[in-house]
């Protein structure tokens, strides 16, 4: 998928920045908790992420042309598997609560922050993983350099008794992190179900 030298040049740069990124990661999500108002909530966190096993991807996206269908996009429309996301910010489409997608006109220098399932499950449906997608029809190659934070294996997600009302009662029972993402990623790739 990468040429032969852009690869090398991502690895260097790749390898030294994942060593600050990934213990800078629980600040990050202590900052992105207190914006959404569960800042009293910060110590529970914290106990989900002793040995996140959050992941950086390095993603291609070739340039799409004509007709782009469900079956040949880049990414299908889906929703981020665990706590947050970090992404520098381009124009790829989000679903808004409508159903509609629409572009997100980026910001330079900037990042954004999904919420992702975990999230949506430990605040009972009161912040919701934003379902997204990636069709690259700019015409020129698209990359894309995702980091997703996430909690520790084992961390039990259920949402949290703050977040439940008798106007909205708990939909979740409890799951691991990783049960929950195993489970996303067999219902995404075949061959895992069979695991």
């Amino acid at each position: 998928m990468f040429s032969a030298t852009l690869a090398p040049t991502l690895h260097r740069q790749w390898s030294s920045i994942i060593p600050v990124i990934e213990p800078a990661s629980p600040n990050v999500f202590r900052v992105d908790i207190a914006a959404i108002n569960l800042k009293r909530l910060e110590s529970h966190f914290e106990n989900l992420m002793r040995n996140p096993i959050s992941i950086q991807r390095l993603l291609h996206y070739p340039p799409q042309g004509g007709y782009v269908g469900e079956n040949i996009i880049g990414i299908g429309a889906h929703t981020d598997y665990g706590n947050l996301t970090i992404l520098a910010q381009d124009d790829a489409g989000v679903m808004n609560r409508d159903g509609d997608w629409v572009e997100g006109t980026p910001i330079h220098g900037t990042f954004v922050i999904n919420i992702g399932d975990l999230i949506q499950r430990l605040t009972n449906d009161v912040y919701l993983a934003n379902m997204h997608r990636v069709v690259n029809t700019t015409g020129r190659e698209r990359y894309s350099i995702p980091f997703f934070i996430d909690a520790d294996f084992d961390a039990i997600i259920e949402p949290l008794a703050s977040c439940v009302t008798d106007g909205n009662p708990r939909p979740y029972k409890p799951v691991t992190c990783g049960e929950h993402k195993f489970g996303r990623f067999a219902a995404s790739y075949a061959h895992l179900a069979k695991a």
